[in-house]
């Protein structure tokens, strides 16, 4: 199993950008598809992004689709979200996550994800 953290979270005006990342344990890390989720205060987690073990394919969710960009760097086991123009309902804590296998390609479920970092807070101030 794969160990995450999150870093890169913070408060920010709608428009401007911040990139997340994601730090991962485990010499395994290249073998998952990683995914970014998010959940606000009260509504359940959903899928932000994901992309293949070799970082070639990636999908989003229709809300984030052409703001925000996923990205990875197995040798150095990190994985990143740029996110640019937000908005205020970008708002939430966001996590970065493993998917289990076998795993279905343009899974938008949290459940198909197994591995979980804690989590980090942004704020897009309107």
């Amino acid at each position: 199993q794969v160990q995450l953290v999150e870093s890169g979270g913070g408060l920010v005006q709608a428009g401007g950008s911040l990139r997340l990342s994601c730090a991962a344990s485990g010499r395994t890390f290249s073998t998952y598809v990683m995914g970014w989720f998010r959940q606000a205060p009260g509504k359940e987690r959903e899928f932000v992004a994901a992309i293949r073990w070799t970082g070639s394919g990636t999908y989003y969710a229709d809300s984030v689709k052409g703001r925000f960009s996923i990205s990875r760097d197995n040798a150095k086991n990190t994985m990143s979200l740029q996110m640019n123009n937000l908005k205020h309902e970008d708002t939430a804590v966001y996590y970065c996550a493993a998917a289990r296998l076998p795993f279905k390609w343009g899974s938008r479920s949290w459940t198909d994800f197994g591995s979980w970092g804690q989590g980090t807070q942004v704020t897009v101030s309107s």
